[in-house]
């Protein structure tokens, strides 16, 4: 019988891959791949009550929490790896939960993702409570160990989602307080997920955690002003931005971020309103995080 799950079906685009040479392989994939965005698209409303969820599980002092297997529960652990270096966050601010833990990382573990019970006891380690956003991510829309998970959620009282990449079940519906469902239609290699599916997937995530950043003070116009300067790198792009954003040389832009203890946003607020750190820290605490509050609009 047809497998009835849209990530398990056949591309008849790419029925004939294996004759093709390098070109058209590429042109093929690349065909496919442009269906990705749109489809990520038509979820716009989705992903913005996801993204809502998100932002109150922060002002709450909760957590983002990724649960998924293989591909899926990858991109979420890469994701929330992402954010403590990007945006100065706490780890536990966002957390990601793989099938097998972080040893299927790197070699598969394809039978974790079959207990549901273990998914339940991922969230009991993390004691997920009422404040946080757990969100499952499975394309196939049918890992046990998601399902698990996100059971045990809501048992705790937290709000949950569900990312999958085939139509989803009035049950599933029913039972999270948002669905997701990118329809990027059928693999060009048949269930090899972590293709469209998987750059669907890692679309998502971009857009929930970015979003969630931006809404909750992390981002200033468009810069990333709440980092920690802790390699060459990043001291370069905090005083880049000191630069842009106050009109002052490197050398001033460098002096201020020492006495900022190499925290950028505390350092544009000093900037700005000619303060010291104690009391640009003390501004930013009460104003939420969010630096327009304390000295403005963003100005170019």
């Amino acid at each position: 019988m047809r497998d009835r799950r849209l990530t398990e079906q056949r591309n008849p685009a790419s029925e004939r891959i294996d004759e093709l040479d390098p070109l058209g392989i590429v042109d093929l994939i690349n065909a496919e791949d442009r269906r990705v965005a749109e489809a990520v698209g038509a979820e716009r409303e989705s992903i913005a009550r996801a993204l809502g969820l998100v932002e109150e599980a922060f002002r709450a002092g909760g957590r983002l929490v990724y649960v998924g297997a293989g591909t899926s529960g990858r991109l979420g652990v890469l994701d929330a790896a992402e954010m403590p270096p990007t945006y100065g966050t706490d780890p536990s601010l966002v957390q990601g939960v793989i099938a097998g833990g972080y040893e299927a990382l790197v070699r598969a573990q394809e039978g974790a993702e079959d207990d549901p019970a273990e998914g339940a006891a991922a969230v009991d380690d993390l004691e997920v409570d009422a404040r946080d956003f757990v969100l499952g991510i499975a394309t196939s829309g049918t890992t046990p160990f998601v399902h698990g998970a996100l059971e045990r959620a809501r048992v705790q009282g937290a709000r949950t989602g569900f990312l999958l990449c085939t139509p989803p079940p009035a049950s599933l519906v029913e039972k999270v307080d948002v669905v997701i469902a990118p329809l990027v239609g059928p693999e060009v290699i048949t269930g090899s997920t972590r293709m469209k599916a998987g750059t669907a997937t890692k679309l998502v995530l971009n857009t929930l955690t970015t979003g969630a950043m931006v809404r909750t003070g992390k981002v200033y116009g468009n810069l990333m002003v709440d980092l920690q300067v802790t390699c060459a790198k990043l001291r370069d792009r905090g005083e880049r931005i000191l630069e842009e954003l106050l009109d002052v040389d490197r050398a001033a832009a460098t002096e201020l971020l020492e006495r900022a203890g190499g925290h950028v946003k505390t350092a544009l607020v000093m900037g700005r309103l000619g303060i010291d750190a104690e009391e640009a820290r003390s501004r930013l605490e009460a104003a939420g995080g969010v630096i327009a509050s304390v000295v403005g609009a963003a100005r170019t």
